[in-house]
């Protein structure tokens, strides 16, 4: 609407221009008519210049309300966006924060499980090694002494077989 009423402004400025340019020159006698021409010319176009100042004030206050609706609009929807937004944050961050903490307590308990689990196994596998080696230390001990009697036992039957095949009291 504005750039109508600047067009409309515009023209007339231009048309007065030209008219009055259009006019013959006059001699300094002849002044009368060609005063009376351009002031009526002059006040054609301050008038036409006061409302087109007038129309722009009031298409510039309409389109200034207009922004300044618009600007509120989105700055309450903006902040009502963002108070959303902050709420939906903290209660992701409350059930993050309980599910790392649940997590966390079942790793530590589970580590724990797990740590009891293997200290025993550990021990148990140490006390079997510890009566197994000591059993079988025993037992080689054991064994040895049966051996060395076997043995002792032998050679006196081999020398006694032996001393009795050069004796001929061979049996």
């Amino acid at each position: 609407m504005a750039l109508m009423t600047i067009r409309t402004f515009a023209t007339t400025l231009l048309a007065t221009a030209a008219f009055t340019l259009s006019l013959p020159g006059a001699h300094a006698e002849e002044q009368g008519p060609i005063n009376r021409a351009w002031n009526d010319t002059r006040s054609t176009t301050t008038n036409a210049w006061d409302k087109t100042k007038q129309g722009t004030a009031k298409t510039w206050d309409r389109t200034k309300e207009g922004s300044e609706k618009a600007w509120n609009k989105t700055e309450n929807g903006t902040s009502e966006a963002w108070d959303k937004t902050k709420q939906g944050t903290a209660k992701t961050w409350d059930r993050t924060k309980e599910g790392s903490e649940k997590a966390w307590d079942k790793t530590k308990n589970g580590t724990s499980e797990a740590w009891d689990k293997t200290k025993e196994g550990t021990n148990h596998a140490w006390n079997k090694t510890k009566n197994g080696t000591e059993e079988a230390a025993d037992s080689t001990k054991n064994w040895s002494k049966r051996t060395g009697k076997k043995i002792g036992n032998w050679g006196k039957e081999a020398g006694q077989d032996i001393s009795n095949t050069f004796s001929g009291n061979s049996k």
